[in-house]
Parts: structure tokens; C-alpha cells; sequence
């Protein structure tokens, strides 16, 4: 039965794309084959009688039909093919293995699709026994016109298929944008809010009088955290440009704080050039503390980052009360519902978010993500 790319197609674990069938899309390629296969008995009957020739009016009918259908119903296969090999992209072996065994099944099922149905319905309209002629010549002349339709059908398909991918992507692109807008937003919301502002300022002039270059440091913290909220347009950058400015937002927690707030890095080699979604890593270590502010015993903070197979994975871990505990906290910052929704945009499937609990009960955030390297 035949499909069309109207939806996702279905991926099994190991990768292959399979088809989705719609029953309103079946049909109505049910009725084009269908008068295809009219058009062309009634194309076939006016040849014949305008060579001088003569045939039961049925017969081209019966043959046509037949034939549109047969490939109606093997549609799959080459849906199936084009989803799996679209271009030579995929690498020359796997695109021309695809397609020959793809082929092969393509005009040996349509020819089973295709004739047997004829005995009876030759039986069935009064044409007498149906005789289908040498398979010699028979299977290759069938293979030849089937190398067309295929080829064809794979061409037009791939274009369908290349075209849907373009629209899904521009949409995703248009809303990518718009979550990332709303991200600086939050996130500058955050900075500029004034419970914020007035602890960032109160910090730095708290020690203006004392270390003037410690205020001079921790006002140019500010300066970056806020000029990266404004400024920054692209999705994602590169790990190590991620801990510069999570390590900012980190100097202003240590100069409110002191020694009640520790934050550790532990960040495997090589991995400063993975990219990650952009304030991911501060939004974590924001919420680590935010929920953690009102306690009176020392929070200790664990950032980690390492290659796992194929992913990169981040761990922001705290020691404080966890997600099983209700939290006082309240006001503006990027949460991590907006976090997920950011990774689904940016990678679909292949990237996701785990809540979990470190050894001393606290908070653990993990974040797989595709192991890509900036240029």
C-alpha cells in the first residue's frame, strides 16, 4: 500500500526510516494510479485501433490498471529507499547498495502485484485465458519500464522530501529564534533584576574601599555578564567561551557570599571546544544557588564536563537540598523546563536534560549533548 512523506517517518534504534502510512493520503494515490492506469488502457486501445488493429475494448483497460496499481502498491519500497538514501551524501556505497536491492524488490513485487490478478479478471470480464508471454522478454521489458518509474519516482520523492525538510527547518529555525530571544531576555531580566543589582552593587562597594582592584575585577564581571545577555546572537559557542561567562556570574557569588558558596570545575581535556548551549551552564549554577540561598550551612557546587561516546555530557551538581525538598525561592531566571525546550530545538532527540541527586542528597542536572567541535 503506498505512503507519502505527509508526517515524520518512524526511526527504528539502529537509524532506518520507515514510512508512516496515512489512510486519506493511500487513497488518494489510490485514485491517481488508478487513472493513470485508465489513461493509459484508453491511450493503448485508440493505438492499436489506429494501426488497423482490433482488441475487446477491456483488455488494454485490464493491463493498464493492473500495472498502475502494481505500483501503487510497491510505493513503500521506494518511499522507504528515498528516506533512507535521499542523495549521494549519505556515501556513495550505502546510496547505490540502498537502491539496487531496493529496485530489485520494486519490480519483482510489482510484477507479482501485477499479473496474477489478471487471471481473474480476464475469467471474470469474458476475455478468455490470459496468456502474460515469454518471462525472457517479459521480465526484462518490465524491468526497463520499472528503472524508469523508479528513477523518476526516487527523483521527484527526494525533491518532496528535500523541500518538507526546508519548511520543518525554517520553522524551527523561526521559533529556535524566537526561544533564544526569550533566553537573553530571562536571563538579562535576571541580571537587571533589583534584588540583584542591588546585591551585585552592594557586594562591589563593600569592598571598593578595601581592594579596588578586586572592585574594578568584580565590575567588569558585571559589565560581561550583561554585554553577553544584549549582545550574543548565535545559539550555541564553544564550552570554553560557556565557563568564561558562567565564571563571571561565579566571581559575583563569591564576592556576596564568600566561603558559603564553592564552586569546582572539573572539565576533561579536549572538551573546550564542544559546543554548548549558550548560559546553560550559569543558568544551572543560578538555580543551584537560588534555591539554596536561605540555608545556613556551605553549599559546594560541582561543574563537570567530559566525552561520553558520542555526546558531550555537562553535570552541574549541588550539595544542597535537592529536588525532593520544596524550595522559598522565588523571581525571573531561565528555568530548566526553558533549558529542555532550548536542547529539543537545537538537537531534537539526540540531546536531553536528566534531574537526578548527588551523593549528599543534593541536586543533580545532566545534559547529553551531540558532540560538535567549533570550527
Amino acid at each position: 500500500m503506498a505512503s507519502l512523506p505527509t508526517e515524520s517517518p518512524s526511526v527504528h534504534a539502529s537509524g532506518w526510516q520507515w514510512p508512516r502510512l496515512r489512510a486519506r493520503t493511500v487513497l488518494g494515490l489510490f485514485v491517481l494510479f488508478l487513472g493513470i492506469g485508465l489513461w493509459n488502457g484508453l491511450t493503448v486501445f485508440l493505438t492499436i485501433l489506429g494501426n488497423g488493429g482490433s482488441i475487446p475494448v477491456l483488455e488494454p483497460f485490464v493491463w493498464e490498471i493492473t500495472g498502475a496499481l502494481g505500483v501503487w502498491v510497491v510505493l513503500p519500497i521506494l518511499h522507504t529507499t528515498v528516506l533512507n538514501a535521499p542523495g549521494p551524501r549519505v556515501g556513495w556505497a550505502r546510496f547505490l547498495g540502498i537502491h539496487v536491492v531496493g529496485f530489485v524488490l520494486f519490480t519483482t513485487l510489482h510484477m507479482v502485484a501485477m499479473v496474477p490478478p489478471r487471471y481473474p479478471l480476464y475469467a471474470l470480464l469474458g476475455l478468455g485465458h490470459y496468456d502474460y508471454g515469454d518471462l525472457s522478454f517479459r521480465i526484462p521489458m518490465e524491468a526497463q519500464k520499472d528503472l524508469i518509474a523508479y528513477s523518476v519516482g526516487g527523483v521527484l520523492w527526494g525533491l518532496l522530501i528535500a523541500w518538507r525538510e526546508r519548511q520543518a527547518r525554517a520553522v524551527r529555525e523561526a521559533t529556535l529564534e524566537s526561544e533564544l530571544r526569550e533566553a537573553r531576555l530571562q536571563a538579562l531580566t535576571g541580571q537587571l533584576h533589583p534584588h540583584f543589582l542591588f546585591n551585585a552593587l552592594n557586594t562591589i562597594s563593600a569592598v571598593m574601599y578595601e581592594d579596588l582592584a578586586r572592585t574594578d575585577r568584580l565590575l567588569s564581571d558585571l559589565g560581561g555578564l550583561l554585554r553577553a545577555s544584549l549582545e550574543r546572537q548565535e545559539a550555541t559557542w564553544t564550552l570554553a567561551e560557556e565557563r568564561a561567562h558562567a565564571e563571571r556570574f561565579i566571581a559575583l557569588l563569591a564576592a556576596r557570599f564568600g566561603e558559603r558558596v564553592t564552586v569546582r570545575w572539573d572539565v576533561a581535556p579536549g572538551m573546550e571546544g564542544a559546543r554548548v548551549p549558550c548560559f546553560a551552564l550559569q543558568a544551572l549554577v543560578e538555580n543551584a544557588v537560588k534555591h539554596n540561598q536561605d540555608r545556613r550551612e556551605p553549599l559546594e557546587v560541582r561543574i563537570r564536563a567530559r566525552a561520553d561516546g558520542a555526546s558531550v555530557l555537562l553535570e552541574v551538581e549541588d550539595t544542597g537540598r535537592g529536588f525532593g525538598e520544596s524550595s522559598p525561592a522565588k523571581g525571573p531566571g531561565v528555568g530548566l523546563a526553558h533549558l529542555e525546550r532550548i536542547l529539543a530545538l537545537l538537537h531534537g532527540g539526540r540531546a536531553r536534560l536528566e534531574r537526578g541527586q548527588g551523593p549528599e542528597g543534593g541536586a543533580r542536572v545532566s545534559l547529553w549533548l551531540p558532540r560538535e567541535v567549533a570550527a
